[in-house]
């Protein structure tokens, strides 16, 4: 089965399957549900700084997807690959500037994960520990046996 497959509403592959309830509207972006077995893998939350915690925009989208890279290169240390993040939650400092940034965040997000749409929870923030960041993503990851 294709990673697009894997993605959709009720796709699996051996060790993953989308949670999809019948009759409910096709999530857009992320999924409901996630079935998985294997290594579990947890990442705490990355912001939109490089490895040397530099900041090379202030902008949202860049920084969200430095957070999203910074994901899969830890994820990579265990062996894993995008296709085996099962969660993610994504805290923002501005609801406004996550929405109105969808169509640029959805091509960002696809250039470092691919069509992988994991179970996702976005939540607004007063802050961030560090005061330049927009946003912080943390991931589980699950690495098939």
């Amino acid at each position: 089965m294709s990673q697009e497959e894997i993605g959709k509403p009720g796709g699996k592959a051996p060790d993953r399957q989308v949670l999809q309830p019948e009759g409910w509207a096709a999530p857009k972006g992320y999924s409901n549900g996630i079935a998985a077995r294997g290594r579990t893998v947890f990442i705490g939350g990355q912001i939109g700084w490089d490895g040397q915690c530099r900041f090379a925009s202030a902008d949202f989208v860049p920084q969200a997807q430095q957070a999203l890279q910074n994901i899969v290169d830890i994820l990579a240390e265990a062996g894993g690959k995008p296709e085996h993040i099962t969660r993610m939650t994504w805290y923002v400092v501005d609801k406004r500037e996550y929405v109105a940034s969808y169509p640029q965040l959805g091509k960002a997000y696809r250039e470092v994960m691919g069509r992988n749409f994991p179970a996702m929870t976005a939540v607004q923030v007063a802050a961030l520990i560090e005061d330049a960041a927009r946003v912080e993503i943390e991931a589980t990851a699950v690495i098939p046996d």
